[in-house]
């Protein structure tokens, strides 16, 4: 069984570790964390031994599970790439695009592994709803959440909008062609809440919108292609996929539209039982199958790469 250890121990980073404490698809050897008074107060709540530097760490597993402050993941995972372990870095892949060039070089040169934690992608709503989306050519998120100090010391662009950036990247086979965007500073140094609209060489259009001075949480995106649209919420963990067809047989109970000369469209609308599931949990597992098995990883490097370089894109133009 591979050996894990966990380098920040936030909020997020005791997530990560009470999950990898239960875990039976790795073994946690401990964790990391550059404040002594952290590493004091996790080994007294979790009963977890912690390692005292990063480097010892490391030493002493197979795989690292980076989930520091976004300025802290390069330097962090440089350090596992260099001594050829493999690395799952919590979003986003690093604080600049600099960082991210260096980092998948030096992991390409170290022939390690590395998947970003882009954890929606492992949301159960939108895992049931990929096999219904085939060339979307309109897609429209909106992302919002009520005021968090924890994350201000980033552009909501790469706090909250840089998952559906990965969403919409993952299930767009084309280019971008251009972006334009804006946004508004209300609470912070930088945009609290912001709109991009991104247009693809294949003609596709997702509109983006962020916000985290909202008076409610909203995590929903809407996906248009020919003769079906697909609704995930990712907050409830539900879907809704409105499919039409040509008619061959009168069903009195069906929904139909008369489109007179070119026939007529029967309405489905499917619902799907959504299975609940630890996201987190499952993004983890299936990097150590990644590993185990020799694939590439669900959430690759170079996808990190990409939902970073629009993230980058869009605060240009903020």
């Amino acid at each position: 069984m591979l050996k894990i250890g966990v380098v920040g121990a936030g909020h997020l980073g005791k997530i990560h570790l009470r999950i990898l404490q239960s875990a039976d698809f790795v073994e946690l050897i401990g964790f990391f964390d550059q404040s002594e008074e952290v590493r004091n107060k996790v080994k007294e709540e979790m009963d977890m031994i912690p390692f005292d530097s990063i480097e010892s760490l490391i030493e002493a597993c197979d795989l690292v599970d980076i989930v520091t402050p976004t300025i802290a993941h390069f330097e962090c995972a440089a350090i596992a790439v260099r001594s050829f372990k493999h690395v799952f870095i919590e979003k986003p892949i690093t604080n600049t695009l600099e960082e991210a060039k260096s980092l998948i070089s030096l992991s390409e040169e170290a022939k390690v592994k590395v998947q970003i934690g882009h954890v929606e992608r492992f949301n159960p709503a939108f895992m049931a709803s990929v096999k219904h989306l085939q060339n979307p050519m309109f897609i429209e998120t909106h992302r919002l959440a009520q005021f968090n100090p924890r994350g201000t010391d980033v552009s909501v662009v790469l706090d909250l909008m840089i998952h559906d950036l990965d969403i919409v990247l993952s299930v767009v086979d084309s280019e971008i062609k251009s972006i334009n965007a804006s946004g508004v500073s209300v609470l912070s140094d930088t945009p609290d809440i912001a709109n991009a609209r991104i247009e693809f060489d294949n003609g596709c259009v997702a509109n983006l919108t962020a916000s985290r001075i909202s008076m409610k949480n909203m995590r929903k995106s809407r996906f248009f292609q020919q003769d079906a649209y697909v609704s995930v919420d990712f907050l409830e963990k539900k879907n809704e996929v409105i499919q039409m067809h040509d008619v061959t047989e009168e069903d009195p109970f069906a929904v139909t539209i008369d489109l007179g000369e070119k026939g007529k469209k029967q309405i489905d609308i499917l619902s799907e039982d959504i299975e609940p599931n630890n996201a987190i949990e499952d993004e983890l597992r299936s990097f150590v199958n990644a590993i185990e098995n020799d694939l590439t990883p669900s959430v690759s490097i170079y996808a990190g790469y990409k939902a970073l370089h629009a993230a980058h894109e869009i605060m240009k133009k903020l």
